[in-house]
């Protein structure tokens, strides 16, 4: 049996921001979070997490759409951990069940990948 492939690869100049995209699954319906409301929700996640500094950790909702309850979250590099796993753990929105699904990221994107990302 063949040993496993290890390649290592080092960016030269390393992304200053990180680009999630996720979906909010809320499976028992209910009332969706609007814009501004999803914004906390991430915020909400990151504090339950890693306590008021995890609050800080700057994040900008750049799309949101509340019919598919997706959205792309730009977060500084050095946070991807915090937000990814602060996401992953947060369990309940308006005391219903829920859980983020983060689908995509990328440590770049264009205008036109935004578009995409949302179709």
């Amino acid at each position: 049996m063949a040993a496993a492939a290890f390649e290592r690869r080092v960016l030269r100049r390393a992304a200053e921001h990180h680009y999630l995209r996720v979906r909010l699954e809320l499976p028992d319906g209910g009332a969706r979070p609007n814009a501004a409301q999803f914004k906390q929700l991430v915020v909400t996640a990151l504090r339950e997490l890693h306590g008021e500094v995890g609050a800080a950790l700057p994040v900008d909702v750049l799309t949101y759409e509340e019919k598919t309850l997706s959205a792309i979250l730009r977060v500084i590099s050095s946070g991807l951990v915090k937000l990814w796993s602060a996401l992953t753990l947060l369990g309940f929105y308006q005391n219903r069940r829920c859980a983020f699904r983060v689908l995509q990221v990328k440590p770049y994107i264009s205008v036109s990948t935004c578009v995409i990302w949302q179709q």
